[in-house]
């Protein structure tokens, strides 16, 4: 495959239109962490309202993610994915052309749905490669994509500042920066890429059928048992919703009165979400449909494949939000060097992604490699609260705590991407429910982390508002040990419980070869 890889025909042809639709959602899904200070200014927003902000970006991403699975496994990659980068367009449009604060919420809410683009290609990627290269495939496509959080960051004030020309908000030091034309200009992009992706691709390769799901409202399982699993699963999807909204509430987005409506609002979309499953799985539950044993799949192997999903995505998201202040407050550092320092850590997921799919193929076994790289990154994370200040000094021991960084990335990303080199592999015709339920596991876990790190220095004994910087270094060193034990668990976890898939180095995917005995 590596010798092929460049050669834009075909699959890998698709697997480069793919990757790239993916990286413009990340675009235009960062676009506000870069310009977040010159917006601030620009409103004269407070600290809370700007970290409202932060969080209305990821607070639809969780049901977004599983409806997009939904709205994939009926509709199909190729509409889905063009659709979603054509939808992108209005948020950003919104956004930028904002009058106040309360419109700058409603356009990052909409553009939190943009982030569950992810899932889409998941689906796409594993139509048109067998499951000897999904691996390496998912990789790439995940690996690349997802740089395009680092590449908003890197290029949105350049843009800018070259767009300056047709006005902006001016800087205290003069500069001048039209940052609603940068967030426009992302989203006109994608929208001109969801044509063009839409006229490029094809759900599958010539000749093959698009296998779909006989109901769509809720994923489909094959036992009673896991159909029970599958409610339990679902349950953490509703209690991060609340305490997103609990959040919101603290920092005073929420009032008294529309925060039980929000939660309201949770509860109505949980029952909705049960009842698309009760609907989608009724001839199971009333014991007149059984699944010849060739057609079923374990939902154990979904549920700790979201676990494997929490301890990797969800710790990569939680790390990086926090890794720029722990370099700066560790090694006392300049806020710009202190960043540069920590975008180590995202720039390693170019190789590592990748890499951990590659290691999914070659090594023989999907669940050893799966096993072996999140009890990795368990170790990488003990192993970095041990960085605390006086522990490393000098430029040796910055050096030092950047190739810890590094070597932790490593074992978090390449599992990330041996995640994904499996969830295809489960059940081909609700893989996009299966990757979407997975990917939004992912979320939870940032959600999940990120709370516990705000109340760490709390719970430490230190002020709510400024916590002396020895509560602030513990309570660092006490939140990578947190990731650390967590993904030790769940390391042993893919040991004991997670099983090889069917058909994990064949030439097709197991359904495939179901249905052509038929």
């Amino acid at each position: 495959m590596l010798g092929d890889l460049w050669s834009f025909q075909g699959r890998y042809r698709t697997l480069h239109l793919t990757w790239f639709a993916f990286f413009l959602t990340f675009v235009v899904w960062f676009n506000l962490a870069p310009l977040a200070t010159t917006v601030k200014a620009d409103f004269g927003l407070s600290v809370p309202q700007i970290r409202t902000l932060a969080i209305c970006n990821v607070a639809l991403t969780v049901p977004a993610r599983i409806l997009i699975g939904m709205l994939l496994d009926k509709f199909g990659p190729r509409i889905t994915y063009s659709s979603l980068l054509v939808f992108a367009a209005i948020p950003c449009l919104l956004f930028a052309s904002a009058q106040d604060f309360n419109q700058l919420v409603v356009a990052r809410l909409l553009l939190s749905i943009v982030g569950a683009g992810f899932v889409i290609g998941i689906r796409m990627v594993a139509e048109w490669f067998p499951p000897k290269e999904i691996g390496l495939a998912e990789g790439i496509y995940g690996g690349w994509g997802n740089f395009g959080s680092a590449f908003s960051a890197l290029t949105l004030v350049i843009v800018a500042g070259w767009l300056s020309f047709s006005g902006g908000f001016e800087l205290p030091g003069g500069d001048i920066l039209n940052w609603r034309g940068a967030i426009a200009l992302t989203g006109i992009i994608s929208a001109v890429y969801g044509f063009i992706y839409y006229a490029n691709v094809s759900d599958t390769p010539p000749g093959k059928a698009y296998q779909k799901p006989a109901k769509s409202a809720g994923l489909e399982v094959t036992s009673m048992k896991d159909f029970w699993g599958l409610l339990g699963m679902n349950v953490p999807f509703a209690a991060i919703l609340c305490v997103l909204c609990w959040r919101l509430q603290k920092v005073g987005f929420l009032n008294a009165g529309t925060y039980p409506l929000a939660l309201v609002a949770v509860l109505i979309w949980f029952i909705f979400q049960t009842w698309g499953i009760i609907r989608t799985n009724r001839e199971l539950i009333l014991g007149t449909k059984t699944y010849p044993k060739e057609d079923r799949y374990e939902f154990k192997q979904v549920a700790i494949l979201e676990l494997t999903y929490i301890v990797n995505f969800g710790s990569e998201l939680a790390v990086v939000s926090m890794l720029p202040a722990f370099f700066e407050s560790t090694f006392d550092l300049p806020k710009a060097t202190a960043g540069i320092l920590a975008s180590c850590y995202a720039f390693v997921n170019l190789i590592a992604r990748p890499g951990g799919g590659l290691i999914s193929d070659r090594l023989g076994s999907r669940k050893g490699t799966m096993g072996l790289l999140t009890i990795g990154l368990g170790i990488g994370y003990l192993v970095m609260s041990l960085i605390k200040p006086g522990t490393f000094s000098g430029t040796a021991g910055i050096a030092i705590a950047v190739l810890l960084t590094m070597a932790c990335s490593f074992f978090v990303q390449a599992g990330e991407g041996a995640t994904f080199a499996m969830v295809p592999l489960v059940k081909k015709r609700v893989t996009g429910q299966i990757a979407g339920m997975v990917g939004a596991y992912g979320n939870v876990g940032a959600v999940a982390y990120l709370t516990i790190f705000s109340l760490l220095p709390i719970w430490m004994g230190g002020d709510a508002k400024d916590p002396s910087p020895e509560i602030v270094a513990a309570s660092n060193s006490a939140f990578f040990q947190v990731l650390g034990i967590a993904g030790l668990i769940v390391g042993f976890l893919c040991y004991f419980f997670l099983k090889e898939p069917k058909g994990s180095f064949a030439e097709e995917h197991a359904d495939e070869a179901a249905l052509a005995k038929v």
